[in-house]
């Protein structure tokens, strides 16, 4: 078997990769279905990119690394897309844009763009070793009734990372790039919720907006107690940035001077206990259950202008040590990956081996939460489809 271009993974990144290669590509995955990711994203809506991207919002080895292809290729591109596609959208909050129907429209779109190229999409075939001799890959395959060995002048690894494994993540591409030299940077769960000794099961379900910091990086969003510990788009934020064994610090009530609420609250309703007090400014479960901590049973009125500004600094400055994350089950996405100084920041080719790319979550890029991770897919995906394609027609 032989194609000249043969693309590992049938997600967001490799299908639009395939879109822009080319002729003769050929899509290997798998699953029995192309972009399950993409279907389950976003609760089935698939935030598909976020207006407000840009460098700073992902994390890397090389902070500047992923500027070259999001240049080229930004939110605006990919929205003018889905709106040529008639796929209606609305944006959430934040930059967010999700299909205002289901996410299968972003997937069949991709799978149509990429049949439209002349691309063949290869579904339920296992990859087995793949080696490189006479300038060209060979990758052993087997199921989805074809059995062999493919030849292919060009491979684009899209495989994604080792998040959510029950839906067959695997981390394959990092053994293929270190197969073939590449370095691949340690890799663990990102946007993924903390786990605590005992949890929160008397505030489980309780949500509100709150600032949370870890790894020096400060998300102002919205976070939920859950039975096990800590959830929501603040939490999952900054769970990128948190490393085993370090803390998280919740600010309880962002944006306002706790102290100087006592303080007025101490001097019109003084005979009032500080748990009710603080439960003006934040769910009642959550005050009623940090009272014990505070001192929340006293009388605003018998505590100093000290005590409220210490009641104070201990709800905007809450320190919490997680026991670790629910890991890679429920990780949206991979922290590191694919080393950056072994890539083209342009092609996405990997330095040193020919015709060899790396693409979205496999590489040590990875951004926030929000669509930014899908913007990178399409950015890394149109930079070495287009410098496929360029190539070829170059020889």
């Amino acid at each position: 078997m032989e194609c000249e271009t043969l693309i590992l993974g049938a997600g967001a990144a490799g299908l639009f990769a395939a879109a822009h290669a080319g002729q003769g590509v050929v899509v290997v995955d798998h699953a029995a279905a192309p972009g399950e990711k993409i279907r389950i994203s976003g609760g089935g809506r698939c935030n598909f990119t976020n207006l407000r991207t840009e460098p700073g919002c992902f994390i890397s080895e090389n902070a500047h690394f992923a500027t070259s292809a999001l240049s080229r290729y930004g939110p605006q591109d990919f929205l003018a897309l889905v709106e040529a596609h008639a796929i209606a959208w609305h944006e959430k909050k934040l930059g967010q844009l999700f299909c205002d129907g289901s996410a299968r429209q972003i997937v069949a779109m991709l799978l149509g763009l990429a049949q439209a190229a002349g691309a063949e999409v290869w579904l339920s075939t296992t990859i087995g070793e793949i080696g490189h001799a006479d300038g060209r890959f060979r990758a052993a395959l087997s199921g989805g009734g074809r059995e062999g060995v493919m030849s292919a002048r060009n491979l684009v690894v899209a495989t994604g990372g080792k998040s959510i494994p029950k839906m067959g993540a695997t981390g394959i591409g990092y053994r293929i790039a270190e197969r073939f030299g590449l370095r691949v940077t340690p890799t663990r769960p990102g946007l993924v919720p903390f786990v605590f000794d005992g949890g929160f099961p008397d505030l489980a379900g309780v949500a509100m907006e709150v600032g949370a910091e870890a790894g020096g990086a400060r998300f102002r969003e919205a976070m939920l107690f859950t039975h096990r510990g800590l959830s929501g788009p603040a939490v999952l934020q900054v769970s990128s940035y948190w490393r085993e064994g370090g803390t998280v610090r919740v600010d309880l009530c962002p944006g306002r001077d706790v102290a100087d609420l006592l303080r007025a609250a101490r001097q019109g309703e003084g005979r009032r206990a500080l748990k009710a007090v603080l439960g003006d400014v934040m769910p009642a479960r959550v005050a009623e259950f940090l009272a014990p901590a505070v001192g929340g049973a006293r009388q605003v009125a018998t505590l100093s202008d000290k005590a409220l500004a210490d009641v104070a600094a201990r709800l905007q400055s809450w320190e919490l040590r997680p026991v670790g994350t629910e890991g890679w089950r429920t990780a949206e996405v991979t922290v590191g990956g694919v080393a950056t100084a072994d890539l083209s920041s342009r092609t996405m080719a990997a330095r040193g081996v020919e015709r060899l790319y790396f693409i979205g979550e496999c590489v040590d890029v990875t951004g926030w939460l929000g669509g930014y991770n899908f913007q990178w897919a399409w950015a890394s995906a149109h930079a070495a489809g287009t410098a496929i394609a360029g190539a070829r027609r170059a020889a």
